[in-house]
């Protein structure tokens, strides 16, 4: 393990009226609600799952534990769900992992929701975990999703050709991306820009 990388374990994070806090199956049936908002699921380039694969969902992000730390992001002030998102592909000996597996009910999407979770696991991962370097994945064809990957500030490192299955059976290239730790500084304060100047301070 890289000597100065410390393995996430399950913790709570808020930030701006946000908070993160593990994924556990008690929040199955706001999870089911979130993924309802705007049919998520339909859409073939995310992994939204189904309402009735919410509960298969959350047992799998658990067992993921601990190449993945699943979250519910929930509203602190009303105690709603709001989505979910991860850490993954977690290599310690490396300090490497990734922030994916991310969704929001409709109604909270091209909101300050996905900035602030971002700067909050990135905060936590580079200065506190040590992380030498945070990746971000995506669907070749989610084009929405690359697009708020590079308004954070993320580096595009290239395509993987035929990585992976989508649920329609059709096979994805996925579009890569990473910060590393010495440019966490540029995009921390770039992420704090951009909520400052949406109001979210």
């Amino acid at each position: 393990m890289s000597a100065s990388f410390e393995t996430p374990l399950p913790l709570t994070l808020t930030l701006h009226g946000v908070r993160l806090e593990p994924l556990g199956l008690h929040h199955a049936p706001a999870l089911r609600a979130a993924a309802e908002d705007g049919a998520l699921w339909q859409l073939r380039v995310t992994s939204v799952p189904e309402p009735h694969e919410v509960d298969a969902y959350i047992h799998k992000a658990i067992a993921q534990r601990p190449t993945r730390l699943a979250f519910a992001v929930v509203d602190a002030a009303s105690g709603a769900l709001m989505g979910t998102t991860s850490y993954h592909d977690i290599v310690p000996a490396i300090g490497r992992l990734e922030i994916g597996y991310t969704w929001y009910g409709k109604r909270h999407q091209r909101t300050h929701v996905n900035t602030t979770c971002k700067l909050l696991l990135m905060t936590h991962a580079f200065e506190t975990l040590g992380a030498a370097l945070v990746g971000l994945r995506t669907d070749n064809f989610n084009h929405a999703s690359q697009a708020a990957i590079e308004r954070l500030g993320a580096k595009k490192d290239g395509v993987l050709r035929h990585h992976a299955v989508r649920r329609d059976g059709t096979v994805r290239d996925t579009v890569m991306y990473s910060i590393t730790a010495g440019e966490w500084p540029e995009v921390k304060a770039h992420l704090r820009d951009k909520l400052a100047r949406h109001g979210v301070r």
